[in-house]
Formats: structure tokens, C-alpha cells, sequence
């Protein structure tokens, strides 16, 4: 192949991109090992890039050995325009390998390269945005911010993807993760209650999940409970944000319910000898539990993302609630203002590649609605993008908390602590409904079935 006019600032090592290729030619095995760290545009010369797209197409076809004959075919039929420069310069490349068995390392160096002139690229984006006129910091860190985190975690943007390969490479190898050893690193987070685990599997990577209910129904209970369930039964990294509480309020509760005491003892300071046990007892629970609290009050979604991509490998992220998040960008209203809300917070634990739980207050078309307060769907405040964007959406539902429309004989029957959590949204299985006891005293959720079993 003739040699082009390149931009030699531009970092890249020459000898290491044909030794990868010609370690492929001389042994079609190194390809399973190549593929593991390269994809063609991290190859700096657009020749190679064109070869090894070739070998990859070759690959990714069953059956079909990889050699100088079949590459130089394989550029033919892509429409390279010097098939016969091609052929003699893919011989070369197979006389140039210092060694098959160093391949992967000669991968890390063509990957390492790559990973400089993308750095090199970006920060001449940020000079040039920077420069621009009204220019916007936060959007321009924002930005920024992603593309690093989308480096490391090795996403970087590509075009669309033959289904084959989908197939092959990311349905199938989930499916061995599932069926492995290692199964409970691959499968959703368990919530902690079993019926619940049956219905949505789990909390899924890149699902936003929403918990809606009427005030006093115990949202932020509920989350908690979540992440005491993530982070101390689990073992997972857990970050909850709260909008409406402080740390310390977070804090007494998560201790009244792990440790069984009063939580409004914690106000009154009116604990016992064995409550003072039981209370450290409970604190050691938490001492090295992964679960992380923050109160930052009038934060956007954007702020939370950053937070959570700094501290990394973030299992999960909680937050209550939804109707205090900022918008990070001006709106009209507050419909248009939630529908931006919602659609970060669906990017969030997509990009993050994590589950997002958000709570969400109810509007009061569930108090007018006859005899049933069942909440519906409909009920969710502000914008039908809550429901759009979300993949789960639950509600919890006491009868309870209605009685006071009921006859007084009726009232005594209604089970106070008797709770609904029902599951109305559901995109990836059934929807339906789980039952719960609310320990108000301990501010905790007990399930009547606690059993996972699928």
C-alpha cells in the first residue's frame, strides 16, 4: 500500500499496528486475543484500519479462516481501490511479526496510542468550545466528563452493529455470564423482597426505576430500605441522593430500622441500656457498607451524574425525589422542566450503565376517584415523560390511609400497617402486586415472602 502524508504530531507506533496484523495473518488464533483490546479506528493508518475491518468481517463469519489470500479478497470486494498494492503489502506484514506470542501486548500499544489522540483531539474541543462565543462551562465539563468516562469504560461511539454480531457477541456471552459460577455478578441486584425479585428480576443495569406515592405512604422509607438491601445484604456500592432530608435524618433512620428501636427516639434521646446494645450493634452493620448519603439541596441531574462517574463503580443510585431535582437547563413550564429531568435521568443509568431509582409524589387524582385509590399510572405529577422514560413503575398504596372516608366499624377492620406495592410498568416482564408490612415505629417494609426464586 502506498504511503499517505500523515500528521506526524498525532502519536501512534507504526511497528506495533503491523504486528498486530500480521500476527493475525500468520496465526488466525490471535484474533480472539486482538479483538479483546482493538477496534479498526484504533488503528492510526487508514490502510490498516482497512485490513483489520476486513479480518473482523472475516471473524465474525463462522468457519472462514483468516490468511493473506482471503484478507486481500476481502478488500477487494470492500471496494479498496489498490487490490494488487494490497495483496503484496499483506505479505509483508506477515514477514515483519517479531513473535505471534506477543500479541496482545503489541494490541496495547496500538490501544494505548489511540487513547492519546483521542486526549489530543479532545483537549483541542475544549480550547475551541471554550473560545467560542457564550460559551457554556457546565455544558462544555459536562462533555467533557462523559467522553472520559465513556473512554475508560471502553464506549466509545460506533456505528450501528450488524444483528450477527450483537448476537454473537453480547446476547450469547450474557447468557454464559448467566448460566456461570460467577451468575450473582451478572444478574439484577436483588431488592430484598422476593416476589418483587420475581416480577422485574431484580434492579437492572440501565433500568430507571420510579417508586410513586401519595405523601406519608413511605417513599423515602421504601428507599432506604433499598439501600440498606443493596449496600449491606448485597455488598454493592449504593449512593443515595436526598433532596428533602438531611444525612443525619437518613442516617437515624436506616439505624431505627436495622437496629429495631423507636425512630423517634432518636429525636428524644430516651433509650434504654439494652436500645444503647442494639443501636451499636446496628452502626457496626454499617461501618463497611458501601452506602454513600448526600443532602445537596437544589442539584441537577448532570451534578449527580458527575458525582457518581468520580467516585466510580457505582452499583446503584437512589434518589428522593423527583419533583426537587433542578432542571439544569431553562425551561417554559414545568412540564417541559420534568420531561428534561426525566429523559437525564434515563440517560444517566444508561450511560453509567447502572440502575437509577427515583421516588416520585403522586398528583391528587387518586383522592377523587370514588371508591378506589389505587394509584394509576395517569397519576403521575407534572408530565406523561415520567412514565414514558421510566422501565419500572411502582406504587405503594395503603388502604389505611383513606380510612377516615370510611364508616367507623369499617375503620377498625382496615390493616394500618398493610401495604400495596404494586407494579404498573413493567418493560421487561409481568406487572402486579406485592404485599408488605409497614413497620412505622422502625420506618422499614417487611415482605410477606422473602424468598428469590427464578
Amino acid at each position: 500500500m502506498p504511503e499517505n502524508n500523515y500528521n506526524t504530531m498525532l502519536p501512534y507506533n507504526r511497528e506495533a499496528e503491523q504486528s498486530v496484523l500480521g500476527s493475525i495473518l500468520i496465526d488466525a488464533s490471535c484474533m480472539s486475543l486482538a479483538v479483546k483490546h482493538l477496534k479498526s479506528e484504533y488503528f492510526f493508518l487508514p490502510e490498516h484500519q482497512q485490513i483489520f475491518a476486513s479480518m473482523l468481517s472475516i471473524y465474525n463469519d463462522k468457519g472462514a479462516a483468516i490468511d493473506h489470500i482471503t484478507v486481500a479478497n476481502a478488500l477487494e470486494k470492500s471496494g479498496y481501490s489498490d487490490a494488487a498494492g494490497a495483496r503484496n503489502y499483506i505479505i509483508q506484514l506477515a514477514q515483519s511479526v517479531p513473535s505471534t506470542a506477543n500479541v496482545e501486548k503489541y494490541a496495547e500499544i496500538v490501544k494505548e496510542q489511540y487513547y492519546l489522540r483521542t486526549l489530543i483531539q479532545m483537549s483541542q474541543d475544549i480550547i475551541d468550545n471554550s473560545s467560542a462565543t457564550g460559551a457554556d462551562a457546565k455544558l462544555i465539563m459536562e462533555s467533557t466528563e462523559q467522553k472520559l468516562y465513556d473512554m475508560r469504560q471502553g464506549k466509545e461511539a460506533s456505528g450501528p452493529r450488524k444483528l450477527r454480531e450483537v448476537i454473537v457477541n453480547d446476547v450469547y456471552d450474557n447468557l454464559k455470564k448467566l448460566n456461570s459460577e460467577n451468575k450473582e455478578d451478572y444478574i439484577g441486584i436483588p431488592t430484598g423482597f422476593g416476589l418483587l425479585d420475581k416480577y422485574i428480576t431484580g434492579l437492572n443495569k440501565s433500568d430507571l426505576v420510579l417508586i410513586g406515592a401519595r405523601p406519608a405512604m413511605g417513599k423515602t422509607s421504601f428507599a432506604l430500605n433499598l439501600a440498606h438491601n443493596v449496600s449491606v445484604v448485597q455488598h454493592k456500592k449504593c449512593v443515595f441522593f436526598s433532596l428533602e432530608m438531611t444525612n443525619n435524618q437518613l442516617a437515624e433512620r436506616l439505624l431505627a430500622s436495622q437496629s429495631g428501636i423507636e425512630s423517634r427516639k432518636f429525636r428524644t434521646g430516651e433509650l434504654t441500656d439494652d436500645e444503647w446494645v442494639r443501636l451499636g450493634n446496628a452502626a457496626s452493620v454499617f461501618y463497611d457498607a458501601e452506602l454513600y448519603l448526600s443532602d445537596a439541596s437544589a442539584i441537577t441531574v448532570p451534578e449527580m451524574k458527575s458525582i457518581v462517574r468520580r467516585m466510580r463503580d457505582v452499583d446503584c443510585v437512589i434518589i428522593d425525589y423527583l419533583g426537587l431535582i433542578s432542571s439544569a437547563e431553562r425551561t417554559e413550564n414545568r412540564v417541559q422542566e420534568v420531561t428534561k429531568i426525566t429523559k437525564n435521568l434515563k440517560m444517566m443509568a444508561k450511560d453509567l450503565n447502572i440502575p437509577v431509582v427515583c421516588c416520585a409524589q403522586l398528583s391528587r387524582g387518586t383522592e377523587g376517584r370514588g371508591k378506589s385509590h389505587r394509584p394509576q399510572l395517569s397519576d403521575l405529577r407534572e408530565s406523561g415523560s415520567i412514565e414514558q422514560d421510566a422501565d419500572i413503575v411502582m406504587f405503594l398504596y395503603r388502604e389505611e390511609y383513606y380510612s377516615a372516608e370510611q364508616p367507623e366499624d369499617k375503620q377498625e377492620e382496615i390493616d394500618k400497617d398493610k401495604t400495596e406495592l404494586i407494579v404498573a410498568k413493567n418493560r421487561h416482564g409481568s406487572t402486579g402486586t406485592v404485599e408488605l408490612i409497614f413497620d412505622r415505629e422502625f420506618t422499614r417494609f417487611r415482605a410477606i415472602e422473602n424468598a428469590r426464586d427464578f
